[in-house]
Protein backbone atom coordinates (compact mmCIF):
# COMPACT_ATOMS: atom_id res chain seq x y z
CA UNK A 1 0.00 0.00 0.00
CA UNK A 2 2.97 2.88 0.62
CA UNK A 3 6.16 2.84 -0.59
CA UNK A 4 8.91 0.88 1.28
CA UNK A 5 11.43 3.09 3.08
CA UNK A 6 14.84 1.86 4.52
CA UNK A 7 14.88 3.86 7.44
CA UNK A 8 13.43 1.15 10.31
CA UNK A 9 13.06 2.07 14.02
CA UNK A 10 11.85 -0.16 16.68
CA UNK A 11 9.11 1.59 18.67
CA UNK A 12 7.50 0.91 22.02
CA UNK A 13 3.70 0.10 20.61
CA UNK A 14 2.00 2.43 23.57
CA UNK A 15 3.86 5.49 22.07
CA UNK A 16 2.19 5.33 18.49
CA UNK A 17 -0.23 7.35 17.43
CA UNK A 18 -3.68 6.37 15.47
CA UNK A 19 -4.72 7.90 12.09
CA UNK A 20 -8.29 6.88 12.17
CA UNK A 21 -10.49 6.22 15.24
CA UNK A 22 -12.10 3.13 14.66
CA UNK A 23 -11.76 -0.53 13.62
CA UNK A 24 -13.52 -3.73 12.97
CA UNK A 25 -12.36 -6.12 15.81
CA UNK A 26 -13.47 -9.31 13.71
CA UNK A 27 -10.08 -8.79 11.86
CA UNK A 28 -8.53 -8.06 15.45
CA UNK A 29 -9.72 -11.07 16.42
CA UNK A 30 -9.07 -13.00 13.42
CA UNK A 31 -5.27 -11.56 13.68
CA UNK A 32 -5.30 -12.52 17.30
CA UNK A 33 -5.78 -16.27 16.54
CA UNK A 34 -3.19 -16.44 13.79
CA UNK A 35 -0.42 -14.84 16.02
CA UNK A 36 -1.05 -17.47 18.72
CA UNK A 37 -0.59 -20.12 16.23
CA UNK A 38 3.06 -18.91 15.70
CA UNK A 39 5.93 -19.64 17.46
CA UNK A 40 8.74 -17.16 18.97
CA UNK A 41 10.87 -17.33 15.67
CA UNK A 42 7.49 -16.82 13.18
CA UNK A 43 6.59 -14.02 15.46
CA UNK A 44 9.94 -11.94 15.33
CA UNK A 45 9.65 -12.61 11.40
CA UNK A 46 6.07 -11.38 11.17
CA UNK A 47 7.11 -8.02 13.27
CA UNK A 48 10.27 -7.70 10.83
CA UNK A 49 8.13 -7.82 7.55
CA UNK A 50 5.21 -5.81 8.63
CA UNK A 51 6.60 -2.28 9.43
CA UNK A 52 4.16 0.39 10.29
CA UNK A 53 3.69 2.62 7.90
CA UNK A 54 4.16 6.47 9.82
CA UNK A 55 4.57 10.14 9.46
CA UNK A 56 6.58 11.74 11.92
CA UNK A 57 4.59 14.74 13.39
CA UNK A 58 4.32 17.16 15.96
CA UNK A 59 6.54 17.19 18.67
CA UNK A 60 8.51 13.97 17.42
CA UNK A 61 5.16 11.63 17.85
CA UNK A 62 5.24 8.92 15.07
CA UNK A 63 1.03 8.86 13.44
CA UNK A 64 0.90 5.48 11.76
CA UNK A 65 -1.39 5.11 8.46
CA UNK A 66 -1.83 1.09 8.38
CA UNK A 67 -1.90 -1.62 10.06
CA UNK A 68 -4.04 -0.42 12.83
CA UNK A 69 -6.15 -3.80 13.04
CA UNK A 70 -2.40 -5.64 13.84
CA UNK A 71 -1.50 -2.89 16.11
CA UNK A 72 -4.54 -3.75 18.54
CA UNK A 73 -4.47 -7.10 17.87
CA UNK A 74 -0.87 -7.00 19.44
CA UNK A 75 -1.80 -4.46 22.07
CA UNK A 76 -4.08 -7.40 23.12
CA UNK A 77 -1.25 -9.52 22.84
CA UNK A 78 0.77 -7.45 25.03
CA UNK A 79 3.96 -7.08 22.62
CA UNK A 80 5.57 -4.30 23.74
CA UNK A 81 7.48 -3.28 20.81
CA UNK A 82 7.00 -3.10 16.70
CA UNK A 83 9.12 -1.57 13.66
CA UNK A 84 7.60 1.11 11.83
CA UNK A 85 9.48 3.19 8.79
CA UNK A 86 8.95 6.95 8.43
CA UNK A 87 7.56 8.05 4.85
CA UNK A 88 7.75 11.79 5.54
CA UNK A 89 8.93 14.07 7.98
CA UNK A 90 6.19 17.05 9.25
CA UNK A 91 7.59 17.66 12.80
CA UNK A 92 8.10 21.23 11.63
CA UNK A 93 4.49 21.55 11.44
CA UNK A 94 2.00 23.12 13.67
CA UNK A 95 -1.00 20.77 14.52
CA UNK A 96 -3.55 22.66 12.51
CA UNK A 97 -1.44 22.38 9.45
CA UNK A 98 -0.20 19.20 9.96
CA UNK A 99 -3.71 17.75 9.63
CA UNK A 100 -4.25 19.96 6.86
CA UNK A 101 -1.54 18.09 5.34
CA UNK A 102 -2.78 14.88 6.42
CA UNK A 103 -6.36 14.88 4.49
CA UNK A 104 -4.56 16.14 1.57
CA UNK A 105 -2.79 13.30 1.34
CA UNK A 106 -6.03 10.53 2.83
CA UNK A 107 -3.59 9.29 5.55
CA UNK A 108 -6.32 10.48 8.09
CA UNK A 109 -9.68 9.13 8.38
CA UNK A 110 -11.43 11.51 11.11
CA UNK A 111 -14.52 9.33 11.68
CA UNK A 112 -16.09 7.52 14.35
CA UNK A 113 -17.32 4.25 14.94
CA UNK A 114 -20.72 5.58 13.28
CA UNK A 115 -19.46 7.11 10.39
CA UNK A 116 -19.57 10.35 11.52
CA UNK A 117 -16.96 12.49 10.79
CA UNK A 118 -15.55 14.39 13.75
CA UNK A 119 -12.62 16.81 15.28
CA UNK A 120 -8.96 15.45 14.87
CA UNK A 121 -8.70 15.91 18.11
CA UNK A 122 -10.81 12.78 18.51
CA UNK A 123 -8.59 10.76 17.00
CA UNK A 124 -7.55 8.19 19.96
CA UNK A 125 -3.98 8.79 21.14
CA UNK A 126 -3.13 5.44 21.05
CA UNK A 127 -4.26 2.13 19.26
CA UNK A 128 -4.94 0.80 22.50
CA UNK A 129 -8.28 3.00 22.30
CA UNK A 130 -9.62 2.83 18.86
CA UNK A 131 -13.32 2.24 18.59
CA UNK A 132 -15.14 -1.09 17.19
CA UNK A 133 -17.30 -0.71 14.14
CA UNK A 134 -19.38 -3.17 13.54
CA UNK A 135 -19.86 -2.41 9.63
CA UNK A 136 -16.17 -1.68 9.60
CA UNK A 137 -15.96 -5.38 10.18
CA UNK A 138 -19.34 -6.79 8.16
CA UNK A 139 -16.68 -4.84 4.92
CA UNK A 140 -13.88 -7.01 6.05
CA UNK A 141 -15.81 -10.23 6.25
CA UNK A 142 -17.63 -9.20 2.71
CA UNK A 143 -14.26 -8.71 0.96
CA UNK A 144 -13.11 -12.12 2.04
CA UNK A 145 -15.64 -13.52 0.74
CA UNK A 146 -15.59 -12.25 -2.72
CA UNK A 147 -17.89 -9.40 -2.70
CA UNK A 148 -15.80 -6.82 -3.82
CA UNK A 149 -11.66 -6.78 -4.68
CA UNK A 150 -8.96 -5.05 -2.42
CA UNK A 151 -8.20 -1.86 -3.38
CA UNK A 152 -5.49 0.35 -2.81
CA UNK A 153 -7.95 3.09 -1.95
CA UNK A 154 -6.99 4.79 1.42
CA UNK A 155 -9.53 3.84 4.09
CA UNK A 156 -11.72 1.80 0.74
CA UNK A 157 -13.17 -0.74 3.61
CA UNK A 158 -14.80 2.08 5.60
CA UNK A 159 -16.10 3.91 2.40
CA UNK A 160 -18.17 0.41 2.39
CA UNK A 161 -18.94 0.21 5.87
CA UNK A 162 -20.90 3.59 5.39
CA UNK A 163 -22.72 2.09 2.46
CA UNK A 164 -23.65 -1.12 4.66
CA UNK A 165 -24.54 1.41 7.05
CA UNK A 166 -27.29 2.77 5.24
CA UNK A 167 -28.80 -0.37 3.83
CA UNK A 168 -28.56 -3.35 6.88
CA UNK A 169 -30.20 -2.16 10.13
CA UNK A 170 -28.01 -2.05 13.10
CA UNK A 171 -30.03 -4.87 14.77
CA UNK A 172 -29.50 -7.20 11.73
CA UNK A 173 -25.78 -6.86 12.72
CA UNK A 174 -25.80 -9.16 15.78
CA UNK A 175 -27.00 -11.78 12.98
CA UNK A 176 -24.00 -12.14 11.45
CA UNK A 177 -25.03 -14.92 8.32
CA UNK A 178 -27.65 -12.75 7.74
CA UNK A 179 -26.01 -9.60 7.83
CA UNK A 180 -22.81 -11.16 5.44
CA UNK A 181 -25.64 -12.57 3.14
CA UNK A 182 -27.37 -9.21 2.69
CA UNK A 183 -23.78 -7.25 2.35
CA UNK A 184 -22.44 -9.64 -0.08
CA UNK A 185 -25.72 -9.26 -2.49
CA UNK A 186 -25.89 -5.27 -2.04
CA UNK A 187 -22.37 -5.04 -2.68
CA UNK A 188 -22.81 -6.66 -6.08
CA UNK A 189 -25.54 -3.79 -7.26
CA UNK A 190 -25.28 -0.85 -9.06
CA UNK A 191 -26.12 1.30 -6.37
CA UNK A 192 -22.10 0.31 -5.18
CA UNK A 193 -20.43 0.82 -8.53
CA UNK A 194 -19.09 3.83 -7.23
CA UNK A 195 -17.36 1.87 -4.45
CA UNK A 196 -13.78 0.97 -4.97
CA UNK A 197 -13.12 -2.60 -5.71
CA UNK A 198 -16.87 -3.32 -6.99
CA UNK A 199 -17.05 -6.04 -8.58
CA UNK A 200 -20.19 -5.69 -10.90
CA UNK A 201 -23.69 -6.24 -11.02
CA UNK A 202 -25.35 -9.64 -9.33
CA UNK A 203 -27.29 -8.63 -6.39
CA UNK A 204 -30.80 -7.59 -5.61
Amino acid sequence: MHPLHHHVIKVNLKDIKPTQVSIGYIEVIKKRAEWKKLSKKQRNTLLDEHWFPSILGPKGEYYIIDHHHLGMALHLEDQIEVNLTVLKDLSWLDKPTFWRVMEFHQWVHPFNERGQRVAFSEIPSSVANLKDDPYRSLAGLARDEGAFAKDLTPFSEFLWADFFRIKIPKKTISNASKALNLAIRYAKTKEASYLPGWAGKSGF
